[in-house]
């Protein structure tokens, strides 16, 4: 217990569950909750193993981790899915991890075909499943803590059916429609297709065919997603390399909607399901993402993290009872249990999991009895030799550095919520270590007040955090106006060599400005303070300086920027008070107006306008006019 409460002490540990309780503490609560008496079965010997088992577990990872998590924050490298059936555990875990995340996918919907009408469909699975839950209650949080919100649609058609409605242009034109509207009416950042009926249901048979409709379809519906600025993104198994042996679901042709997509989530996972073996073997798992990067940009490519792990059957002794004698059996389907539970799975049989670092996944063997009656009603018992694969934060980490040697686009997790504690931190200390450099920003300008159409120089300067300024890299001036909710660009500039840029504007209203600069591998995107720049209407009068008495004269002018219908008010000044002479005038299309005045007796008048405000510019006043009546 010392010994582990030096480590979290050292290392942090989860900050989520662990924040604010003393390890030493934590180190207590931790051996006391694999010793306690209702989970040991009298058996000294399996409550010492089952302390043993989550020790050994976690030091490996802790006590070789020494690394702090570092002045800059950890590179965005986790995506996940968020599962309608599992929103209790997988929406906290997505929030509980923010500094890690950029973007999630919910599992929540899925596209169905009605052979009657003829129409597809896309099928809302999460509110049946939470109708407690209003939907926009997890949109709202994922948006509120930054997220990009990338749906999930799997396809929810018969063998054979999407494949069918792909084969028809109007039908795939229609569901590429349908998708896109979609989109756009949730306002969603883009689309994730799992359309896995093609590997798994139709039948390999069929790729060949397949292939070239999937391919138009991907192609048409980006079309319409890139020119609303969304995402397509697109989760597959894994392939390999055509000129090799094994060549994987050819069907999804990643190197022919490489253009197309934004995202590649592979799932690399499912190595081993009627045999037992590894989940997801990291040489295999290594293989796919360099056949993924030979033909895409690797920043594309996302590796998948399975968060399960499944438990075969490999021998059987005795008779196995009735109810139990279809799943026990050798070759029976593969249990599945969720990577938090594996350590107390381990340590229920008593036995301690082992590291495989050919596959870097953890597994371990044991037996259960099954007793009951046979169908004749006979007592019988058997014993079952179980094999157990899964991934642990050791494996994760492993995986996680593949995103730093390649610089992919990150780890993709199924699902959010099925990790242990440890296995966020692990991926939290490979993203800190790969950390993109941060980048400060200002924006300055001599001026912050100006008449129209004068120009004003903007100055900024963009460096790292000691100070070291960063040269040639490319930045946009971006521009939002009074009463505007998006920025927009102004222009686009390379910093000099020593960061700086300078850029001169003319502004026609008051505007706020910034600048920023996207994000690459090495340096991580940047954002200045904001500029208020104000800008005056100016006016521009005609007046005599002289009138004979008697006469009429005129008083005109234009303000700037023309603008028809604004208020202009004339005043006099008489005896020590400014009075409204008349009725305002209106300004024209020209921003031009005049007012004729009365005749005036012998001596000097004084007369100043005033402009009315509104919401984008501020009243204005003229300087003062004195006109001598002779």
């Amino acid at each position: 217990a010392r010994l582990l409460g030096r480590s979290v002490a050292r290392n942090g540990f989860h900050r989520g569950i662990l924040k604010n309780i003393p390890s030493a503490l934590y180190a207590k609560k931790f051996m006391k909750a694999f010793l306690a008496p209702q989970k040991i079965s009298n058996s000294p010997r399996r409550s010492l193993i089952a302390a043993l088992t989550s020790l050994l577990l976690i030091l490996p990872f802790t006590l070789s981790q020494e690394t702090a998590l570092g002045a800059n924050p950890p590179r965005k490298i986790l995506s996940g899915w968020i599962p309608y059936y599992g929103m209790k555990t997988s929406l906290p875990a997505a929030l509980n991890n923010s500094d890690l995340i950029k973007e999630v996918m919910p599992f929540w919907y899925t596209l169905k075909y009605n052979a009657k009408s003829k129409k597809p469909s896309i099928t809302d699975l999460y509110s049946p499943a939470n109708p407690s839950v209003p939907i926009s209650k997890p949109l709202d949080a994922m948006r509120n803590a930054g997220y990009l919100v990338i749906p999930t649609i799997t396809d929810g058609t018969d063998k054979l059916v999407l494949a069918g409605l792909l084969a028809d242009p109007k039908t795939r034109t229609s569901i590429a429609v349908l998708i896109s509207n979609f989109v756009n009416v949730n306002n969603y950042d883009g689309i994730d297709l799992d359309f896995e009926g093609f590997a798994f249901v139709d039948g390999n048979s069929t790729w060949a065919k397949t292939s070239p409709l999937w391919v138009s379809f991907v192609k048409e519906l980006s079309l319409l997603l890139r020119a609303d600025n969304k995402i397509l993104s697109i989760a597959t198994p894994y392939a390999f390399n055509p000129a090799e042996k094994q060549k994987g679901y050819t069907v999804y042709a990643w190197a022919k909607v490489a253009e197309y997509i934004d995202r590649l989530r592979i799932m690399t996972y499912d190595y081993s399901v009627a045999r037992p073996g590894p989940i997801g073997p990291i040489n295999w798992t290594e293989k796919t993402i360099q056949y993924a990067i030979s033909i895409m940009p690797a920043s594309k490519v996302y590796v998948g993290l399975p968060g399960y792990g499944r438990d075969w059957v490999t021998k059987v002794q005795g008779v196995c009872p009735v109810v139990f004698s279809k799943v026990i059996k050798a070759g029976a389907k593969a249990a599945t249990f969720v990577m938090r539970d594996a350590a107390s799975l381990a340590a229920g049989y008593g036995v301690i999991p082992q590291f495989d670092t050919t596959t870097a996944e953890v597994t371990f063997t044991y037996t259960k009895q099954y007793d009951g009656v046979t169908a004749a009603g006979e007592s019988t018992i058997c014993t079952a030799t179980r094999t157990v694969w899964y991934q642990n934060a050791q494996s994760y980490a492993l995986r996680t550095e593949l995103v730093g040697k390649y610089k992919l686009g990150g780890v993709v997790a199924w699902t959010l919520g099925m990790e242990e504690p440890l296995a966020m931190e692990s991926i939290r200390q490979v993203a800190s270590s790969i950390a993109p450099a941060t980048v400060l920003s200002v924006i300055s300008s001599e001026l912050l007040e100006v008449n129209y159409g004068k120009p004003v120089s903007i100055n900024g300067a963009f460096s790292l955090e000691d100070k070291t300024p960063i040269a040639g890299i490319p930045i946009q001036v971006q521009a939002k106006s009074l009463g505007e909710s998006d920025w927009r660009t102004l222009a686009p500039l390379t910093t000099a060599a020593d960061g700086s840029v300078t850029l001169p504007i003319l502004f026609a209203k008051p505007t706020t400005l910034r600048f920023s600069s996207d994000g690459t591998w090495e340096r991580a995107g940047s954002t200045s303070n904001e500029l208020l720049i104000t800008v005056n209407r100016t006016l521009s009068l005609e007046a005599p300086v002289s009138v004979l008495h008697g006469q009429e004269f005129t008083i005109s002018g234009v303000i700037r920027p023309r603008t028809a219908g604004i208020s202009v008010s004339l005043l006099r000044l008489a005896a020590g008070q400014w009075k409204k002479v008349g009725t305002s005038a209106l300004t024209d299309e020209q921003g031009g107006f005049a007012f004729t005045m009365p005749k005036e007796a012998r001596g000097i008048v004084r007369y100043n306008l005033i402009v009315d405000g509104d919401g984008t510019w501020a009243p204005l006043t003229s300087p003062s006019i004195s006109i001598i009546i002779r």
